[in-house]
């Protein structure tokens, strides 16, 4: 039991300093060894089918090719900022059960039963949901301005500010989606703090698969797409 009671102050910062750990290594790889990680690479296809529409703003198929290129990250944008906000729901709406937090999770596997533990598991994941569902909001507002602009080349903007928008777009994209991948282990803490450590080395360890993929760098740094 007392061990059992140590663990929510001992797995949980080591499971939360893991995650954004995680996070920090690769924006820093990204920095500097761009072409090594996918989000570098899908960067520089984004640059390279952004210069392209910038060669072929005369033809009629620019506007078309805009449209579809960008829709897929909308909708997965869009699907992010739903799943947020209903977790955060559910979060409230579980948060408001009394009897759900003195029934529920009264075993001692959940950990400790203090107010003060149920506020911050409960707040800790609000926090990083909330911040998950915003970025995921604004990434929508500034794609659907670049999707806007691209089609008015040299007549509303420049192409400078064009660019910035779209890549301002799916930058916030990528930070809510991985907010509320961070969110996930949080929200598992509510059925203990080993579940929350498994829950985390298990999210590393599949970012780690799909954050970095050495086979296909040479492929894509030798024929760049033009296409998202």
């Amino acid at each position: 039991m007392g061990v059992i009671g140590y663990l929510d102050s001992v797995l949980a910062p080591l499971s939360l300093f893991l995650m954004i750990g995680y996070h920090t290594y690769v924006w820093q790889y990204f920095k500097h060894r761009q072409s090594q990680t996918t989000i570098g690479i899908d960067a520089i296809r984004r640059k390279s089918w952004f210069s392209h529409l910038e060669i072929e703003q005369a033809t009629d198929k620019m506007g078309m090719l805009a449209v579809q290129s960008l829709r897929n990250t909308l909708m997965g944008t869009i699907l992010t900022a739903t799943v947020s906000i209903l977790i955060s729901v559910a979060l409230a709406a579980l948060t408001s059960n009394s009897y759900t937090q003195k029934h529920l999770f009264s075993n001692p596997i959940f950990g400790s039963q203090s107010d003060k533990i149920y506020v911050l598991k409960f707040g800790s994941a609000s926090i990083f949901v909330s911040l998950s569902f915003l970025c995921s909001s604004m990434a929508v507002g500034y794609l659907i301005d670049a999707n806007f602009l691209i089609n008015a080349f040299n007549e509303l903007s420049s192409v400078e500010h064009t660019q910035m928008v779209f890549e301002r777009g799916f930058l916030l994209a990528t930070i809510g989606n991985r907010t509320l991948c961070v969110a996930f282990p949080l929200i598992i803490w509510l059925f203990g703090p080993v579940a929350m450590a498994v829950s985390a080395v298990a999210l590393v360890w599949g970012l780690h698969g799909l954050d970095f993929a050495p086979k296909l760098v040479k492929r894509n740094v030798q024929k760049p797409n033009c296409e998202l």
